[in-house]
């Protein structure tokens, strides 16, 4: 029997080069949403439009891999109900990006982390070390520099009339990933990544159908009023696409349990595209803020990754 081959990891400089970039892609989309959102497109249709592009590119994908698209018995459930959470997370988030600055919409998104610990404690595994306890504590507390709270509640920062609103769906998307998570680790496990996220985005562009054709949304499967709306609901999919395909196409050559924390480039990129593109600015407590929690974040995702007693 031929021993099978295993992927050797790129030179690391080049794995977090690549890394930097998926994130920014990732961010890119979220910006490009918002343009189009300003410019007349509709929720479901930007989520059909990036699930739709997503789903060409798995199935792609699956047959350059030759593998099937299988299930192992007992997990089917579980796939069904991640696709449910993950479109309930799509929409949240690009709720929370239609209301609110797209930087502080993903840092309070990407909080999931401290939710995915408590959540798989509460559910009979390991509690938080004081370490990790303490990470949580300095991501809560740049986040309340971050929403420059003494300010907003004063009504002195431009965030927009439905700024609480745009904030709990943050936290929405934060707790339904969080729960997808652990679903993922813990009941898919088996399921080989790309079969997963394959039949993921399959019940995500479903449902968004579902949604579209029933109106649950009012205004949900609206189009462009412009070309430039145009535009930014192809960019959203094409950037989405590339970076949510590419993940797999290089996962196994980025050394992931070392690298994955760069991907917390997403809410920096995030800031600085908002600033370009859309004009969306922070003051200087929110950046400091915004530096405490992205530390933070990384901080968390090593503390995560190594092995107990190390």
């Amino acid at each position: 029997m031929t021993a099978p081959v295993i992927a050797q990891p790129l030179p690391r400089h080049l794995a977090i080069a690549i890394l930097l970039l998926l994130g920014t892609c990732f961010a890119g989309n979220h910006v490009s949403a918002r343009l189009a959102f300003d410019n007349g497109a509709g929720l479901l249709v930007a989520i059909l439009f990036r699930s739709g592009a997503s789903l060409l590119a798995l199935t792609a994908l699956l047959l350059w891999l030759r593998q099937a698209p299988r299930m192992p018995a007992g997990t089917r459930k579980w796939q069904i109900v991640l696709g449910l959470l993950i479109a309930m997370q799509s929409l949240f988030l690009y709720s929370a990006v239609a209301r609110i600055p797209v930087a502080l919409a993903l840092l309070v998104a990407n909080t999931f982390p401290i939710l995915l610990a408590l959540l798989t404690w509460a559910l009979g595994g390991k509690p938080p070390t004081r370490k990790t306890a303490g990470i949580m504590a300095l991501i809560l507390f740049g986040l309340l520099f971050v929403l420059d709270l003494p300010t907003l509640i004063n009504g002195g920062h431009e965030l927009g009339p439905h700024w609480v609103t745009g904030l709990l769906f943050s936290f929405g998307a934060a707790c339904v990933f969080a729960v997808g998570m652990w679903i993922t680790e813990h009941k898919l496990s088996a399921v080989p990544g790309p079969v997963r996220s394959f039949y993921t985005i399959l019940i995500v562009f479903s449902g968004m159908v579902i949604a579209g054709l029933a109106d649950i949304i009012p205004g949900g499967m609206a189009v462009p009023a412009n070309s430039l709306g145009w535009l930014a609901l192809v960019l959203l999919s094409i950037l989405y696409t590339i970076a949510f395909s590419s993940l797999f196409v290089f996962a196994p050559r980025l050394d992931m349990a070392r690298n994955a924390p760069v991907m917390n480039i997403e809410p920096v990129a995030s800031l600085c595209l908002g600033w370009l593109v859309l004009g969306q600015m922070f003051n200087t407590t929110q950046l400091i803020g915004g530096a405490i929690v992205i530390t933070g974040i990384i901080l968390l995702a090593y503390s995560r990754q190594r092995p107990a007693g190390a």
